[in-house]
C-alpha cells in the first residue's frame, strides 16, 4: 500500500470535517497509521492557515495552494474551498498530476464544470466528489434493492432536504447568500445532495421544472452591523422532475425550514415495492413489500423498518449496531476514495457524476427564471456534447 499525500485546501467547516474523518479511518479500517498523511494545509490568510496545521498536525502552511501541488510527497488535492475557486484549482490539480477530491457542487455552472471534467480525463487521475450521504449503509442498501427489482416498475419518487440554518433575518452575508461566490442557494448547497440520491438510486435526470424564492431579501453585511446588503441566491429550490426513464418525481431544498436541523429524506415508489430514508433516523431504512399479503387475509403489510446500522463493509469499529453519522460518512466517502486510488480504479461519485449533477442544477435554475420545464438535451445542445 503507498503511503498518500494529501494537500487539504481550504479549512472553514467543511474542510474541518474532512480532516476528522481521515483522522478516524486508521481505525475505522485498521489501517497503518502511515497509510495517508495530511502533507500540508492552505488557505487564504496565513493565520487561518498556521491554526489548521497546528490543529492537524501536518507540518505545512501556505496561503498558495499551488506550493502544495508542486511537493512530489502530495499525491491527491481535497478542495474544500468555497464553490468559485473549484476550478481553478481542480485545473491546476490535474496539471500537476493530483489525483481530485472535489466538494459539492463541482463548480459555479456548467461551462466551468465540463472544462473540469475534461482536464481531468486528459490528466487520467482518480476523481471523486463528496456526496457523503450516499455512503449511508441504508442508501447502499437501497440500491442493492433496486437493482434486484424489489420495486418493480419506478413510478415516483420525493426528495427533500431541510435546514433552518438562514432562519434568522440578522445572520449576515458569508460567500453562500452571493451569487458570484456561491453559484445558487439552497439548490446548490444541500439540493445537490438530494438530487444526488435521486441519480445514485434511479438513474439519469432528463428535465426539470423549478421554482426558486430568496424569502430574506437582504441581511447585515456583517454581524451586528446595521449595514444591509442584498441576497442573491435562493433560500428554497422547488423541483419536478423527469428522469431518463421516464420517472417523475419532486426534489425540495430549504434553508428557511424552522424547526429543521439536517433533515434529509428520500421516498420512491414502485408497483411491488417502496423505499424510505431518514437521515435523522440513520440506522434504518424503511420498506414496504406489496408482494406481502395483506388485509383482509390476515397478512401484516405496511411499512417496516430493517435495521443496517454502521454496516461498512471492511470496517473494524465501531460495532455495525452503532448509528453512523455525518463524519462518518464524510470518512466513508473519502476511504472509498483512497480505496480507488490504491486499487488503481476509477473512483465513484466521479467529477463526471459531479457534471450531470450540475446540469440538473443549471437547467432548474433556467426554468425558475423562464417559468418552463427545461431538458437536459437542451442543455448540452447549447453547450456541445459532454
Amino acid at each position: 500500500m503507498k503511503q498518500l499525500g494529501i494537500a487539504l485546501i481550504g479549512y472553514g467547516a467543511i474542510g474541518r470535517v474532512h480532516a476528522m474523518g481521515l483522522r478516524d479511518l486508521p481505525f475505522l479500517y485498521g489501517l497503518p497509521a502511515d497509510s495517508f498523511q495530511i502533507v500540508g494545509v492552505a488557505t487564504r490568510r496565513a493565520e487561518t492557515a498556521q491554526q489548521a496545521a497546528a490543529e492537524i498536525g501536518c507540518p505545512v502552511w501556505t496561503t498558495d495552494y499551488r506550493e502544495l501541488l508542486a511537493r512530489s510527497d502530495v499525491d491527491l488535492v481535497d478542495v474544500a474551498t468555497p464553490n468559485n475557486a473549484h476550478e481553478e484549482i481542480v485545473l491546476a490539480a490535474a496539471a500537476a498530476g493530483k489525483h481530485i477530491y472535489c466538494e459539492k457542487p463541482l463548480a459555479l455552472n456548467v461551462a466551468q464544470a465540463r472544462r473540469m471534467t475534461a482536464a481531468v480525463q486528459r490528466a487520467d487521475v482518480v476523481t471523486q466528489m463528496t456526496f457523503n450521504f450516499r455512503f449511508f449503509p441504508a442508501m447502499t442498501r437501497a440500491r442493492q434493492l433496486v437493482d434486484q427489482g424489489f420495486l418493480g416498475r419506478v413510478l415516483s419518487f420525493h426528495a427533500r432536504y431541510y435546514r433552518s440554518s438562514y432562519i434568522d433575518p440578522a445572520k449576515p452575508l458569508s460567500w453562500k447568500l452571493r451569487r458570484e461566490a456561491s453559484g445558487a442557494g439552497a439548490l446548490f448547497d444541500i439540493g445537490s445532495h438530494a438530487l444526488d440520491l435521486v441519480y445514485y438510486l434511479l438513474g439519469d435526470f432528463a428535465a426539470v421544472q423549478a421554482t426558486l424564492g430568496t424569502l430574506i431579501a437582504e441581511r447585515p453585511l456583517a454581524a451586528g452591523s446595521a449595514e444591509m446588503g442584498p441576497v442573491t441566491v435562493d433560500d428554497i429550490a422547488l423541483l419536478h422532475l423527469r428522469m431518463a426513464s421516464g420517472t417523475l418525481g419532486a426534489v425540495e431544498a430549504s434553508r428557511v425550514a424552522t424547526g429543521t436541523t439536517n433533515d434529509l429524506e428520500i421516498e420512491v415508489y414502485g408497483d411491488q415495492g417502496a423505499l424510505r430514508f431518514r437521515a435523522v433516523d440513520p440506522g434504518w431504512l424503511e420498506v414496504y413489500d406489496l408482494r406481502e399479503p395483506g388485509q383482509p387475509l390476515g397478512g401484516q403489510r405496511g411499512f417496516r423498518k430493517i435495521e443496517v446500522g454502521s454496516n461498512f463493509a471492511g470496517a473494524k469499529a465501531p460495532d455495525w449496531t452503532v448509528t453512523p453519522n455525518f463524519v462518518r460518512v464524510h470518512a466513508e466517502c473519502f476511504y472509498q476514495f483512497l480505496k480507488a486510488i490504491w486499487e488503481g480504479r476509477p473512483a465513484s461519485p466521479s467529477l463526471a457524476d459531479g457534471l450531470h449533477i450540475q446540469e440538473i442544477m443549471e437547467a432548474a435554475l433556467r426554468s425558475s427564471d423562464e417559468g418552463r420545464w427545461v431538458a437536459l438535451a437542451e442543455m448540452r445542445k447549447e453547450y456541445g456534447a459532454p
